[in-house]
């Protein structure tokens, strides 16, 4: 049975990212009532040491008609009763969204609030669109923009800024997505303040990404072959950013392997290993030889499928190499 933190403010926080989720996941399933199956997500429970120190529930999206992979996860993590421990609480919520149809494109966001121990908690959001086809995201882009700009004001800027740093692919010269935002540390003195933006930015954020999705299986509900070949190019791009270039997945993978499949839900059903593997001789030293791995993991096979088993070998093929070579 899952144990939560026992202060008032991460209670509070839980309350707020599981108001999140369920207003998320609804908007999913009437998508799937309207465009799909009628097929409604999933939960799936998980235990931080057998739910002593917390533990999470994510929702995944069954309707294969409209989802290629869908999960939209709250979690929490505390050690208030372990004195070895600096950290004395930590909260997430985070969604990523891709769909089958390779016109609309995938969502990831992402909330967590920490706190250290004699210290005040904080905030880290984060948010990013991710078009498949590039030269049919424009407008797409520009209502993301849009949306994160009305809802951060002032603080639009910065976080767009350090969004484009962090989602940056340097062997491969670009971004991962065409809008990207990520605000660090952020903090007001004001604890209602920071939830009721938080709360502002996630909800506007959900519901413009609703908006695009209908309105392109709407406009665009059927595609060709050609057009599924660039998604899985780009689907590849996408985990080949998250398992070796995202500060994220690294740390969270780093920190327990009670969880590897939430964390690493991530990541598209199927890439094209042909193509992940011309980058291994872009890659620098040690980055090299963690490529060198995911590939012996991965299957065989184009369209090379990501499923569970091959989840859990990446989270331990992962660990292994950072313990070994560890960044600063």
């Amino acid at each position: 049975m899952k144990i939560s933190a026992q202060s008032e403010e991460a209670k509070e926080i839980n309350l707020l990212f599981s108001g999140l989720q369920v207003y998320f996941v609804s908007k999913l399933n009437a998508l799937a009532l309207q465009f799909g199956e009628g097929k409604s997500c999933k939960s799936v429970l998980w235990e931080c040491d057998k739910g002593k120190h917390g533990g999470g529930k994510r929702y995944e999206a069954r309707d294969k008609s409209l989802f290629n992979q869908a999960s939209i996860h709250v979690s929490e993590i505390h050690y208030e009763d372990k004195k070895d421990k600096t950290l004395e609480s930590s909260s997430v919520c985070s969604a990523t969204i891709h769909p089958d149809n390779p016109h609309v494109p995938s969502l990831h966001f992402s909330v967590s609030w920490e706190k250290m121990k004699e210290e005040k908690g904080c905030w880290h959001l984060m948010a990013d669109l991710n078009p498949s086809i590039l030269n049919e995201a424009t407008l797409d882009q520009n209502i993301f923009c849009e949306t994160l700009k009305k809802a951060t004001g002032k603080l639009y800027a910065d976080g767009a800024a350090q969004g484009d740093t962090y989602f940056n692919i340097p062997v491969l010269r670009r971004n991962r997505g065409v809008s990207h935002y990520y605000l660090e540390n952020y903090s007001t003195g004001s604890f209602e303040e920071e939830k009721a933006f938080v709360l502002v930015f996630y909800e506007s954020l959900i519901d413009a990404y609703i908006s695009i999705y209908s309105a392109k299986l709407m406009l665009q509900s059927t595609y060709t072959e050609e057009k599924k070949e660039e998604q899985l190019a780009y689907h590849t791009l996408y985990l080949f950013q998250v398992l070796t270039e995202d500060r994220g997945t690294r740390a969270a993978l780093l920190e327990h392997d009670q969880n590897d499949l939430g964390i690493l839900a991530s990541l598209p059903s199927h890439i094209n290993k042909d193509i992940l593997s011309l980058w291994g001789e872009k890659m620098p030293v040690p980055q090299d030889l963690l490529l060198n791995q995911i590939l012996k993991v991965l299957p065989k096979v184009v369209p090379t499928p990501v499923d569970e088993k091959c989840k859990k070998l990446l989270a331990n093929t992962i660990r292994k190499h950072y313990k070994k070579y560890p960044i600063e």
